[in-house]
């Protein structure tokens, strides 16, 4: 998500008051989470309602006061604050205000399954899910149409991944592919395993095996993997046996690919550069 100077300040300050709000033994930080990508849906749907809350030109008062008016009573205290500090702030376009309150409504999730210790749990379903999605394009491309209807979109991933994934997982699927544009469903799926991550200050390598790896395996490739990038790597792994042997890692940008497929492809190069 790339925001512009005066939404990067606005959503230090609402990531801060959520933190605040989500301390609180009361708070229920799941339902905090529902409730503020449910007000992401609804500014998406209602363009009028998304440039009045984030209109520069009307007081900081009068952009909360209209949030209150619209969503007292309809939404816990807690979902209220922060929305409260959203409002309140200058936000550099409505669509950066918009993405901002999804970027708080997916920590809040986050948060609630560290809160359960289920976070490991979600950041290994998430990547699964991710896996799915791109391992059948039929299903990415119905998912992210543009023309199809988001019920339509809803239903199928709850027919895929509902009594099979957590709750918070679920959740987190459901609202990438309600915002997805274009081919953008496995793109955000991709973000949130990276999010979960973090939750854990940990970066993701995306490991393609030829052939499925043993428990001891995957633990020494996490050791090396944390000892060359200086800092702990979660490592998500899948099984490809066109690789034909061999493993391709991804951390970021970087991409070490020691399959026999990918030797095979680099020989081919260097004798067509001969």
């Amino acid at each position: 998500m790339t925001l512009h100077a005066a939404s990067r300040e606005a959503l230090g300050l609402a990531e801060e008051r959520l933190g605040e709000v989500l301390a609180d033994a009361g708070a229920d930080a799941a339902t905090v989470g529902d409730e503020l990508l449910s007000v992401v849906d609804l500014l998406d749907r209602e363009i009028g309602l998304r440039r009045a809350v984030s209109d520069a030109s009307a007081t900081s008062e009068a952009r909360t006061a209209l949030v209150r008016r619209l969503f007292d009573g309809k939404l816990s205290e807690p979902a209220l604050k922060v929305l409260d500090t959203v409002a309140g702030s200058r936000w550099s376009s409505p669509r950066e205000l918009t993405d901002g309150l999804e970027s708080l409504g997916r920590s809040a999730l986050l948060t609630s399954a560290e809160k359960t210790g289920n976070v490991d749990t979600v950041e290994s379903q998430l990547f699964q899910v991710a896996r799915v999605v791109a391992n059948h394009p039929e299903l990415e491309k119905a998912l992210s149409d543009l023309t199809g209807s988001v019920d339509a979109k809803r239903t199928l991933v709850r027919g895929l991944f509902a009594d099979k994934v957590d709750v918070v997982t679920e959740t987190l699927v459901e609202q990438v592919v309600r915002r997805a544009k274009g081919r953008g469903v496995g793109i955000g799926l991709d973000k949130l395993v990276k999010l979960a991550a973090e939750r854990r200050e940990r970066s993701v390598a995306y490991v393609t095996s030829a052939n499925a790896l043993t428990d001891e395996q995957i633990a020494q490739l996490g050791a090396k993997l944390d000892a060359l990038y200086g800092r702990p790597i979660a490592l998500h792994v899948e099984v490809d046996p066109r690789l034909g042997g061999g493993l391709v890692v991804r951390v970021g940008d970087e991409v070490i690919d020691g399959s026999a497929a990918g030797q095979l492809a680099a020989l081919r190069r260097r004798l067509a550069r001969a």
